[in-house]
């Protein structure tokens, strides 16, 4: 080997002796330390006070009308409108006339049937007279009873004799004037009259319209006869029975009406296992109830002793949990009523610090420090 290659390996194997003992020295050994598992958990507790209590029970439900009708007719016609201007919110009083339909042709129909049975009688004058003497005054007022443009048609004659009976039959009075009858009553369907003091809930068809029978004009509700629908599961049905007397909330929270139950369906609803209970509702003084409100309904069930109110969340499969000392321990509660956010429980004593929410697994290893609330 050449001495200036000797010279240039030489000079390589100083410097990376130089550089490995520069980062030999200047090395730093990393230890990694793992962090040590927390051993103080901090809990929300309450210190446990005992009241009397009024245990209540709540549900909620809507307001509903007692009496809701479609109005329609049972003939046909161009549709009019009545004394009342049918638009939804519109009130109306028992009585008033809401709709009425174009009766023009049937009532022109009415007068020639009118005038065809005056003809049968005045046809059938002279056989009466001869046949039923003293008969012929009776149908003479009857025939002056058969004016066209009288409102109501007058009674038909009482037949003294089959005789009589037989011959009236013949000569097809009888006939006619049962059909006018049909056609007066037809008349009267012409018209529509409020069956009860209420509001409009909505229209379908406006003056103008020509109205089908059956078909639907307007939707109309009885106002101030309302009841209130309450959907009640079936563990707790037995408990609403028992206390008929109810008192309803607004979404406030204030007191507007007080009810009792007047039916309770037999139909359970399957997916909430749920059966409807319908009370009836009247509302406080000072208090305005409306149909369609949504209700909170709530009826007392007793009062008991050493109860307490605590969160949904503290309370699993009957038991909750207490902190004494530093460490965590269950205990078994009776659950005696329930609002939509809070259960009232007994079997607690004045002074237990209760944890107020639920803990997935009690560690023995770990301290527990609780946070009053």
């Amino acid at each position: 080997m050449k001495r200036s290659q000797l010279i240039l390996l030489a000079v390589f194997v100083v410097i990376s002796g130089v550089i490995y003992l520069t980062l030999a020295n200047n090395k730093k050994d990393v230890v990694k330390k793992m962090k040590p598992e927390e051993k103080t958990v901090y809990v929300p507790i309450r210190a446990v006070q005992n009241q009397l209590r009024t245990v209540s029970m709540e549900s909620y439900g809507q307001v509903n009308p007692n009496s809701e009708i479609n109005i329609s007719f049972e003939v046909q016609g161009k549709l009019i409108r009545g004394a009342v201007t049918m638009k939804p919110g519109m009130k109306f009083r028992k009585g008033q006339l809401l709709y009425r339909l174009n009766k023009s042709d049937s009532e022109y129909t009415l007068m020639a049937r009118k005038s065809a049975l005056t003809t049968l009688i005045v046809a059938s004058l002279p056989d009466i007279e001869l046949d039923f003497p003293s008969e012929k005054d009776k149908w003479i007022k009857f025939l002056n009873g058969l004016n066209p443009n009288a409102s109501a048609l007058p009674d038909f004659p009482a037949t003294n004799s089959e005789k009589e009976s037989l011959f009236i039959v013949g000569r097809n009075i009888l006939t006619e004037y049962y059909t006018l009858k049909s056609l007066e009553e037809q008349l009267k369907k012409y018209s529509y009259y409020a069956p009860f003091s209420g509001t409009v809930i909505s229209v379908n068809a406006e003056p103008g319209a020509i109205a089908s029978p059956g078909m639907m004009i307007a939707r109309i509700a009885k106002t101030g006869d309302y009841e209130v629908k309450i959907p009640i599961s079936m563990d707790d049905l037995d408990k609403f029975k028992n206390q008929e007397s109810a008192t309803f909330k607004n979404s406030n929270g204030e007191v507007i009406g007080t009810g009792k139950i007047i039916r309770i369906s037999d139909v359970v609803n399957q997916q909430t296992q749920s059966v409807d209970v319908y009370y009836s509702i009247k509302a406080s003084k000072g208090s305005q109830i409306y149909n369609g409100m949504f209700l909170t309904v709530t009826i007392p069930i007793q009062e008991i002793k050493n109860v307490m109110a605590i969160p949904r969340v503290a309370l699993k499969k009957g038991k909750v949990i207490l902190l004494e000392g530093d460490k965590m321990i269950e205990r078994s509660v009776l659950q005696v009523g329930e609002v939509p956010d809070s259960v009232f429980i007994t079997g607690l004593k004045n002074g237990e610090l209760l944890v107020l929410e639920e803990l997935e697994k009690v560690d023995p290893n770990k301290k527990y420090i609780g946070i009053k609330r």
